[in-house]
């Protein structure tokens, strides 16, 4: 990881951090991390695609680790999000990129890829559903309320905050360890974690992208003409297989590769499937 380039560009309302990696010709791929992760959330794919001779951009979204936290909720509108993409890629010339996202960075990468698909090339959704399903999903599938609860808290002022930053961040690591499959997460990954949550203002920037939602969901666009691959590990706590299933019906072409004995985080657990299924994907 020492050999990646740090790289910052400054778009309209932020500032952004990202990491880069493989050959400045090469196809882009940009991946997009979730909460409560950073760039260092894709670290087993990165080398896996700059091998394959892909140009990789990775960045901390808004709100994350080294990149701008503006104030207020609005400043994380899904479409703001997306913009923000769409800013990289222009800093970097590209008219089109690959995008891979997961969990967050997964639902910023479906309206991207929805409601600019000129720009997409392909699209890798890795344990995130459409952004658009998620309101009828749970209404259809009642155990997901269930799965979903944690949204409710965060939508409450201040208290959140308190809560996961209280013992150094305690209740954040463990919500991390205790959602993935045994030493998925090592000491050190915890502890640039801990790192990535201690940068001031991030906590509550981070938290801002679930406090954002409910005014994004009308800029939502179903249809996504782009080729996508869903990648789904079956262990999911947060999210129900059923999501996976009600997004696939929205495309106009793809599949789902469904992971056996693999969580949320199954792109740290089952890193060498997830990055066969990414290339495979992508070569096509």
């Amino acid at each position: 990881m020492s050999g990646y380039e740090s790289k910052y560009i400054d778009l309209e309302d932020v500032t952004l951090h990202m990491k880069v990696a493989g050959d400045a010709a090469g196809e882009p791929v940009i991946l997009l991390h979730g909460f409560p992760e950073f760039w260092y959330g894709w670290r087993h794919q990165i080398d896996a695609l700059a091998g394959e001779g892909y140009r990789v951009i990775v960045p901390d979204q808004r709100g994350y680790n080294k990149s701008s936290k503006p104030d207020g909720t609005g400043a994380y509108h899904i479409d703001k999000l997306r913009d923000d993409i769409l800013g990289i890629m222009d800093h970097f010339g590209m008219d089109q990129a690959n995008i891979a996202g997961h969990d967050w960075g997964g639902a910023v990468g479906w309206h991207l890829a929805s409601t600019r698909p000129r720009r997409v090339k392909k699209f890798i959704a890795v344990n995130i559903p459409h952004p658009a399903v998620m309101p009828e999903a749970v209404k259809k599938y009642p155990k997901q309320i269930f799965k979903s609860l944690y949204i409710g808290f965060f939508q409450i002022p201040g208290v959140p905050e308190k809560v996961l930053s209280t013992g150094n961040y305690r209740n954040m690591a463990r919500a991390l360890t205790a959602s993935g499959r045994k030493n998925t997460f090592s000491e050190e990954d915890l502890d640039r974690y801990k790192a990535s949550w201690s940068e001031e203002g991030a906590l509550t920037g981070m938290l801002n992208w679930y406090r954002a939602a409910p005014k994004s969901i009308s800029a939502l666009r179903k249809d996504v003409p782009v080729p996508t691959q869903i990648i789904w590990g079956t262990g999911d706590q947060f999210l129900s297989k059923e999501l996976a299933e009600e997004s696939f019906k929205l495309l106009a072409s793809g599949d789902i590769a469904w992971i056996e004995a693999a969580t949320h985080w199954v792109m740290h657990e089952r890193p060498e499937i997830v990055n066969r299924h990414m290339l495979r994907f992508l070569k096509k």
